[in-house]
């Protein structure tokens, strides 16, 4: 990537040489030379919000910068690529979006997130520190922002234009007002389940901005409650990808002796899995862990992993990330353990089963989802 700093070598995590998204996009260049151009001061605190993979903060790290993003992956990318180009640690701070926020920002720069609920959220989170004199510059590919993106930071912060397309990019250009009267954050946001889901109907679903489906229940999810596996005998059990954990709650709620693993890349979508998980007083054990899947869970120790999987990565769609969490399932299974998958019939997650597994069996249909489920030979 070239910046007006100087060239950049940068990956995406975990790297692949055979993945072709790149680490950074139209937007994120866009937004670097306007900075450059413009001569905005960076001497006081820069603070990047949503930074995809680092590319931002790793130009700008001469000015000690802090990132926030809601991404396990983005940060791990972020401090790869901080190495990669020579920073010191500690040169740039990293802050996910469930850590306080600074209490002074003098420049604010917004990479605008496909949620706008987290855009809010953190806006929101953001805006008691914000002051007249903050520089807010935000970015995005012109098919990201939106009338209602703009609104957003009108709202929130103050009066807002926008920029001339380039490459297909667009700035966000905003002038704080911190004495006019901001709305309240409504993040986190809670709800009741309807009947007829099993073990989870009529319970209580805690959703912190930005996890998918955050104000009622979606339809993939309500179909895998509907025919989850009698889990009475698994003993270590995983919810992968676990947004805000109904399904993993589900399974504690009907078998108080399981132990659950909450599992995602996400730290709003864990908070909120902790917060659905103690919000309908469960006695069992849990634990909730944000990281890169499976990585690090022993091999063999987990009887029954349960997964939604995300086809999207940002705006781009792929099969990469169901295809690694189905490859950490195997590792982490134990033999005889079984992984249960939720999918858009579309997707053809049977084809990839019966390749890593060697055997998929059909639980449940209906004209759009599927239910699979793959069990662990003892030879794998």
């Amino acid at each position: 990537m070239t910046t007006p700093w100087g060239e950049l070598a940068l990956t995406r995590f975990p790297e692949d040489p055979r993945d072709r998204l790149r680490a950074w996009d139209a937007s994120d260049a866009y937004l670097l030379r306007h900075l450059a151009d413009e001569g905005v001061p960076l001497s006081g605190t820069v603070v990047v919000l949503g930074d995809r993979w680092g590319a931002l903060v790793t130009a700008l790290a001469a000015h000690r910068p802090v990132q926030i993003t809601d991404s396990f992956l983005s940060q791990e990318a972020t401090r790869a690529n901080l190495e990669r180009a020579g920073v010191e640690p500690g040169t740039v701070q990293l802050l996910t979006t469930q850590d306080p926020p600074p209490g002074r920002v003098d420049v604010l720069l917004v990479r605008v997130p496909k949620s706008l609920a987290l855009l809010e959220d953190q806006l929101s989170r953001l805006a008691p520190a914000v002051h007249e004199g903050t520089v807010v510059v935000g970015t995005g590919m012109v098919k990201e922002i939106h009338t209602s993106t703009l609104q957003l930071f009108e709202r929130i912060l103050g009066p807002t234009r926008t920029s001339l397309a380039e490459q297909k990019a667009r700035l966000i250009f905003c002038t704080p007002e911190p004495s006019f009267d901001r709305p309240g954050n409504p993040w986190p946001y809670g709800y009741t389940l309807p009947d007829g889901i099993g073990a989870a109907s009529g319970r209580t679903v805690v959703n912190h901005a930005g996890v998918f489906c955050a104000d009622r229940l979606d339809i993939g999810t309500r179909f895998f409650l509907q025919h989850l596996p009698d889990s009475r005998g698994s003993r270590r059990i995983v919810e992968l990808g676990c947004g805000n954990g109904i399904v993993g709650t589900a399974v504690a709620l009907a078998d108080p002796e399981a132990e659950v693993l909450f599992v995602d890349e996400s730290f709003q979508a864990v908070a909120s899995a902790e917060g659905t998980y103690k919000a309908n007083g469960v006695p069992g054990h849990a634990e909730f862990r944000v990281g890169d899947g499976l990585t690090g869970v022993p091999a063999g120790s987990v009887d029954l992993v349960l997964t939604n999987p995300p086809f999207h990565s940002h705006q781009a769609t792929t099969d990469t990330t169901a295809w690694r969490m189905f490859t950490g399932a195997l590792r982490a299974l134990r033999p005889g353990g079984e992984l249960w998958v939720v999918g858009n019939r579309h997707l053809g997650y049977h084809v990839k089963l019966r390749k890593l597994f060697g055997n998929s069996q059909l639980v449940a249909s209906d004209p759009k989802f599927v239910v699979l489920k793959a069990v662990k030979r003892s030879s794998d």
